[in-house]
């Protein structure tokens, strides 16, 4: 059974794991609680959202469809990072390191392109008050989150099509702790500027593409802001997209060193920091973020649980 010119069952080795067996344990241990962390401060954000009637809105829904994703995403890599940490054989086979690469890369696309969905939403609660109960409907909140993950998908398909449809050299060792796109085209044995470029337009259309919206929508949110007389209607206006904005941040500016650079500037071991930084960081931030700086989605998650404690109790 082949594919292209390899064979689905051609193996990876991946080359980033601790060798020591302390360090293996305390990396076990770490991701384990960060792992734990990121799926309960996002479950907490979407019970409460749908236990809480009056965060049923556009803003909270995109929020819950954020925490989703995210919950998706790290179930990608990070359950497999754990079985890696711990187990001696860390390899994977050419069709299970292309799905897994797949998935990441549809379900991170999707993730940037929530955030533009949630951009454009503050954009129209700012800017147009009056039209937004109108224009920010059910219907078009779903509309934009399908359209997150199927575009997300597209072009995840596109590019892992491409880069497994390219020849491999002889060493199959990944210098990484899953199969990401940087690491995995270091194996790849062409120096052909097209493949490059390729890989460098997916990568646009998937980051630098949904960041440009969120750039426009906020650059219309600031001159509405500064076109305000009330200091507190300023206030309450950037108060409700400070979360959002510090999310956006940090997502893009990893993601942006990861892939929108050329493949000589890769650099191993910066490139794992990094990748941790987007897969763990990012998600367990997400709840943080939101709940310390939206006294909303504080009194919700606290209901939420006094809830469960008390008939825990009973």
């Amino acid at each position: 059974m082949t594919w292209g010119n390899h064979s689905v069952m051609m193996q990876f080795v991946f080359l980033a794991y601790p060798s020591c067996p302390e360090l293996r344990v305390l990396s076990f241990l770490g991701v384990s609680m960060a792992y734990a962390l990121i799926i309960t401060g996002n479950v907490l954000i979407v019970v409460s959202i749908q236990a809480e009637a009056r965060l049923r809105v556009p803003m909270y829904y995109f929020l819950g469809s954020l925490s989703g994703v995210e919950m998706c995403y790290t179930a990608v890599v990070v359950p497999h990072i754990l079985a890696n940490t711990l187990q001696s054989g860390k390899t994977i086979t050419l069709l299970g390191c292309a799905t897994q690469m797949a998935f990441f890369i549809a379900l991170g696309s999707a993730d940037c392109f929530v955030l533009a969905a949630m951009a454009y939403d503050r954009y129209v609660a700012i800017c147009h008050p009056l039209q937004y109960p109108l224009i920010m409907t059910l219907t078009v909140c779903v509309r934009l989150v399908v359209a997150s993950v199927v575009t997300g998908l597209f072009l995840s398909l596109q590019l892992v099509a491409f880069i497994f449809s390219l020849p491999f050299c002889q060493a199959r060792g990944i210098q990484h702790f899953f199969c990401d796109v940087p690491p995995v085209m270091q194996l790849v044995c062409t120096n052909s500027h097209f493949h490059e470029l390729s890989v460098l337009v997916a990568a646009t259309l998937a980051i630098a593409v949904p960041f440009f919206l969120i750039a426009t929508s906020y650059a219309f949110i600031a001159a509405t802001v500064l076109q305000m007389h009330s200091a507190a209607g300023r206030h309450r206006a950037f108060s409700t997209c400070s979360s959002h904005l510090a999310l956006v941040l940090l997502q893009y500016g990893c993601c942006a060193f990861m892939y929108l650079r050329p493949r000589s500037s890769y650099h191993p071991r910066q490139d794992q920091f990094i990748s941790l930084v987007y897969t763990l960081g990012t998600p367990m931030l997400n709840p943080l973020i939101y709940t310390l700086r939206n006294s909303e989605m504080k009194g919700a998650i606290g209901k939420v649980l006094t809830r469960n404690c008390g008939s825990l109790r009973v």
